[in-house]
């Protein structure tokens, strides 16, 4: 079974922003679709890591921005590489806004936002499945939305190190990180962005 036929499936990239009891927090997800129009509803799946998860469920309430094809992988790396439970991902950050339900929206690099209440909750094992009614969204700019394909080949910097010729290696597939060795260990985390094994994907070279 190839798992790259999964890259093949189009996927959006969002920063999803929600924030219970004065704590606010984000992270980028690609997985954001209207699942009904009337009345207009979205979904979102978010990884039980994420702490942004957590607020989500506490608050039922987050607000999903559009990362747009000017989107900088800076953003990518300051609501993607680090946890909401570490740092204060809004503490000095100037590109964003709150929006009428008081949530941050992030303006530079994405291309509309939308605002919703969660209605249901679903467990999906290492995810959790949201279903929310949309109660406002506003349009930022024209610029087309950010595939995940798109930030792959145009966003995320090619990677720096280069594994040894003959050597077996793994590939981040999300920030690019090298791991050599023939055999990547089941619980290893990426030292650059912090994503499992599972997002690794054997080289050779």
């Amino acid at each position: 079974m190839d798992q790259k036929a999964m890259y093949q499936l189009s996927y959006g990239l969002f920063v999803l922003t929600s924030a219970f009891e004065g704590k606010d927090s984000g992270c980028i997800i690609n997985t954001g679709i209207q699942v009904t129009s009337e009345p207009n509803r979205i979904s979102i799946a978010v990884n039980k890591a994420n702490f942004t998860r957590e607020l989500v469920e506490k608050s039922g309430r987050f607000n999903l921005s559009v990362l747009s094809e000017k989107a900088s992988f800076d953003t990518f790396r300051h609501f993607g590489f680090q946890s909401g439970r570490d740092v204060d991902k809004f503490a000095g950050y100037q590109d964003c806004k709150r929006s009428a339900n008081g949530l941050y929206v992030v303006t530079a690099g994405t291309n509309a936002f939308l605002s919703a209440t969660v209605e249901q909750a679903i467990d999906l094992g290492s995810h959790t499945l949201f279903i929310a009614a949309v109660d406002d969204m506003e349009l930022l700019s024209q610029t087309p939305s950010a595939t995940y394909a798109y930030y792959q080949s145009n966003i995320k910097p090619k990677p720096e190190q280069k594994p040894v010729s003959g050597k077996t290696a793994w590939q981040c597939t999300v920030c690019g990180y090298i791991y050599e060795g023939e055999e990547l260990p089941p619980d290893f985390i990426c030292p650059v962005c912090k994503h499992p094994a599972s997002d690794f994907e054997k080289i050779t070279v």
